[in-house]
């Protein structure tokens, strides 16, 4: 059913990463997410509440631009190092996870392409973008999904959240990593997503 409800087949691939960040917003709550881990340590992060300071968030569906969000996790891999936005990206995929659940557009027992293919369908509901832009899914076997990133928010973070998400449908072993980076010279940053049943 799910596999279904959100086909993005249909959608228009992109052949170039667009890096536009023009009228795309997205959710204060991932903003607030980023922050919350870091409130009880201002002192050495100081720098990414002074850039959330001119936006509201005291609301979680407030929308703020995305290049805040994008300005804070460069910050974050600049200055506290790549390994810090895993963790992040881990505790935003366990909060996208519930939501997923709460939402009913997965169960407790959805498999690893149904938990993906609903991220790929929130992420176009969490992200407000006039291009439609954030995840395609290129190729689904047995035991691996591999997805393109087509939205600017960082691909390290990624990293973390992709592993969270499959690691709440009880898959073991669960390895997420590059096959392509932007950084790289390639066009897309790309990711495999393995797991052991």
């Amino acid at each position: 059913m799910l596999k279904t409800a959100f086909n993005v087949s249909s959608r228009t691939k992109l052949s170039t990463m667009n890096n536009s960040t023009d009228d795309v917003t997205l959710y204060a709550m991932f903003v607030s997410d980023i922050l919350a881990v870091y409130k009880d340590k201002q002192d050495i992060a100081e720098p990414i509440f002074k850039m959330a300071e001119p936006y509201d968030l005291s609301n979680p569906l407030n929308l703020v631009p995305i290049e805040l969000y994008n300005n804070i996790c460069e910050w974050i891999e600049n200055n506290l190092g790549p390994a810090n936005l895993k963790v992040i990206g881990s505790r935003i995929g366990e909060k996208i996870y519930d939501m997923l659940l709460e939402m009913k557009i997965i169960h407790e027992n959805s498999t690893p392409e149904e938990v993906i293919r609903a991220l790929v369908h929130a992420t176009q509901i969490m992200i407000q973008d006039p291009l439609k832009r954030g995840w395609e899914i290129l190729e689904v076997k047995k035991n691996s999904i591999r997805l393109r990133r087509t939205q600017t928010f960082n691909g390290i973070l990624q990293l973390g959240l992709l592993r969270t998400l499959v690691q709440k449908t009880g898959c073991l072993l669960v390895n997420v990593e590059y096959i392509k980076r932007v950084s790289e010279g390639d066009e897309f940053d790309e990711y495999l997503i393995s797991w052991k049943n």
